[in-house]
């Protein structure tokens, strides 16, 4: 019995240590302000690489003499699996960083060594081997993850929005982070937790071998910067003006001997050709600030990649930020618009206004987003949720409104598009009210809720509400040609100025604007106000019961805007004949039924859009590329409603063509587009 009890205790002891020492998931920063992630299983189905490679090698092209990868499908990384972005920043250190999964570490090797820097050899630690892509630009990898992060750091200024802020503990700030360059101190609050490494003489060393390479990459290219522009001096002190360049070459052919020409000095004598004999030690300043940052931007991702390396590979995602993540989802999103604005130095700024708080209590929310590639559409849902739950509330009752028919009535055959809302006006002020109160300390906190309370007793929010209850509808039925003046200027010989008038061709649109109203006398009183006024009575006049503004010079986009107030409606036109709907087939039909569906619904028809647009485009290339992009538009609709704690808003976009399915629908644009650029340029001009 002892001895059974003994292996048990051993046992359970065992377990106990292999929790405490078993690797955890990598926690993502807490600084993390924007989160995505790819669905790859099932992306990579949508992904036709016959297609998407070829683009990815011409647009790659223009950035190598002699491309070294042609297969951008065979990367080494396994594009069915799933990918990670995140992206984070503080008064320091703004990084996004990229998690892969690799199925092939060879081809990934192969890779990442075509495109890092010439001589540039790989840093191989521990557990994972790294270089640098660019000077804020790192790959790590090991034999089944890979992890890519850009990073940026700026050293951090002083406070100077933050009145508690003492100058010498600023000042204590800057100096330690300063410091962080040699002593290894971490400066990124993510990686704070993070133990000191003991000093490593030999990491140090290839830390410094590392640092002459740069310096010699950087050197190679000053010089022969430096030498094209010592030509192109020598030049034009003889012949006064630039060499003339070949065609299909971008390098400027000198054709006379270069015996002629002075032989160059070398990269260490002095600059005394080009007047700035302070160069040497400008370039010396400027290499040295480059090596520190670049070696700081080293220190930082090998902070990130030790941590990452050393856990087990997987991330520890918040509920919180995945809490609207549809498993169907092509790429989902999650962004925190609160840390955002009220982190960093906007947050700080708003401090030094009185109602800086209320701006920032409105904008303490996130949302998520879902993306679909839908064979014929594709389709963004967006989640919105107020970080508080008492204002999230209040915006939810606003989308509680009723419904008003009459609004649809003005959609037609010859609409390009509509915006309709039917939501309820009243509880506008329950959701000012919502975010003064939870607007945080501030100096005249108190003082705003006693006020939002006497305007709450004072006021009829039910009378007021009835002006205009929240119903309205902003329909574009077309965009006509205008001509009008302007006026442009000419100078002589001896510069002097003289006023030409001319006239040109622009697109105004016509449109109809109309919202309900269980006040008509009230609108009827302002406008009357306005007609009789004699400063505003120039410009507001009344015919019977419609009434025009107009403007004095034919030099805007509207010739005149019609007003009246029409059983239980509002209307704002261009024509006179706005309220003559005719023509309501099918499609207008459908857009009316949609416009009373929900809170919030829009729809557009891009095609019709871009024909209004024509004129607009004035070159050849411009009207090539515009009936390109009209043959292969189609519509935009998007609704927005309440649901549950989140207001959720869907936007489709269906596209034309005969692509495979959305996602190829854009590369095929994008490729066509491309190759009428191209073929553009290389016309000859006549």
């Amino acid at each position: 019995m002892n001895s059974i009890l003994q292996k048990t205790q051993v046992t359970l002891l065992l377990f106990c240590f292999s929790i405490a020492f078993a690797q955890q998931h990598m926690k993502l920063p807490a600084d993390v302000l924007f989160y995505m992630e790819i669905n790859g299983k099932q992306l990579d189905k949508k992904i036709n690489w016959a297609k998407f490679n070829p683009i990815l090698q011409e647009v790659t092209k223009k950035n190598k003499a002699k491309l070294s990868w042609t297969d951008y499908s065979k990367t080494g990384i396994k594009y069915d699996a799933p990918q990670y972005h995140y992206a984070s920043f503080n008064d320091s250190v703004k990084a996004y960083t990229a998690h892969f999964i690799i199925d092939n570490k060879e081809k990934f090797q192969e890779f990442v060594n075509s495109i890092k820097k010439k001589g540039l050899e790989n840093s191989r630690k521990q557990n994972y081997s790294y270089v640098s892509l660019d000077d804020d630009i790192f790959v790590a990898w090991n034999g089944s993850r890979a992890v890519l992060k850009m990073i940026s750091y700026d050293k951090p200024y002083k406070d100077k929005w933050d009145e508690t802020a003492v100058a010498d503990s600023a000042a204590a700030v800057i100096d330690s982070v300063a410091a962080a360059v040699v002593d290894s101190v971490a400066v990124d609050r993510v990686y704070a937790d993070t133990p000191e490494k003991p000093f490593d003489y030999k990491e140090e060393i290839q830390y410094l071998k590392d640092d002459i390479k740069y310096l010699k990459e950087s050197i190679k290219e000053n010089t022969a910067e430096i030498e094209k522009i010592q030509k192109d001096v020598k030049y034009l002190e003889k012949h006064h003006k630039y060499p003339e360049e070949k065609k299909g070459s971008t390098d400027k052919k000198y054709e006379e001997p270069i015996v002629e020409v002075e032989p160059l000095p070398g990269p260490e004598e002095d600059m005394e050709d080009l007047e700035i004999p302070e160069y040497e030690d400008f370039k010396k300043e400027r290499d040295s600030l480059k090596a520190e940052k670049f070696k700081m931007h080293r220190k930082l991702v090998e902070e990130s990649f030790d941590q990452y390396f050393n856990s087990d590979l997987e991330l520890d995602v918040p509920s919180e930020m995945t809490a609207s993540r549809d498993a169907a989802s092509d790429v989902f999103v999650y962004t925190d618009y609160g840390s955002l604005v009220n982190n960093g130095i906007y947050g700080r700024m708003m401090k030094m206004y009185e109602f800086g708080s209320l701006i920032n209590s409105a904008y303490n929310s996130n949302s998520s987003y879902n993306l679909y590639f839908d064979k014929d559409q594709v389709r963004l849902v967006n989640n919105y949720q107020h970080k508080n739950p008492e204002v999230q509330k209040s915006v939810s009752e606003i989308y509680k409104g009723s419904k008003n028919k009459k609004l649809a009535r003005l959609i037609n055959d010859k609409s390009i598009g509509y915006y309709a809302i039917n939501v309820d006006g009243s509880k506008y002020f329950d959701m000012i009210y919502a975010l003064m109160k939870n607007a945080g300390d501030s100096k005249y906190q108190k003082e705003t809720e006693l006020i939002m309370e006497t305007v709450k007793i004072v006021l009829d929010e039910e009378a007021i509400s009835k002006i205009a209850p929240g119903n309205g509808i902003f329909v574009l039925n077309e965009l006509k040609s205008k001509t009008v003046e302007y006026t442009d200027y000419e100078y002589d010989n001896d510069y002097n100025e003289k006023e030409i008038k001319k006239t040109k061709e622009v697109v105004v649109p016509d449109f109809i604007f109309a919202f309900a109203t269980e006040n008509e006398g009230y609108w009827n009183r302002i406008f009357n106000l306005l007609a009789a006024n004699k400063n505003t009575s120039k410009n507001f006049s009344k015919k019977g019961n419609l009434y025009s503004f107009k403007e004095d010079k034919n030099s805007g986009y509207m010739d005149e805007l019609f007003f009246t107030v029409k059983d239980g409606i509002v209307y704002v036109m261009t024509s006179e004949n706005g309220l003559n709907i005719e023509n309501q087939g099918k499609k207008s039909k459908n857009w009316m039924k949609d416009s009373t569906k929900y809170p919030a619904s829009g729809r557009l028809d891009v095609q019709k859009l871009l024909t209004g647009l024509e004129k607009e485009f004035k070159s050849g290339s411009e009207r090539k590329m515009l009936d390109t992009v009209r043959k292969n538009v189609g519509d935009i609709y998007f609704k927005s409603e309440s649901k549950g704690n989140t207001i959720r808003t869907e936007i489709d976009y269906s596209i034309k063509g005969s692509s495979e399915n959305s996602l190829m629908y854009f590369f095929d644009l994008f490729d066509e587009l491309y190759k009428q650029h191209e073929a553009d340029k290389k016309q000859p001009v006549l």
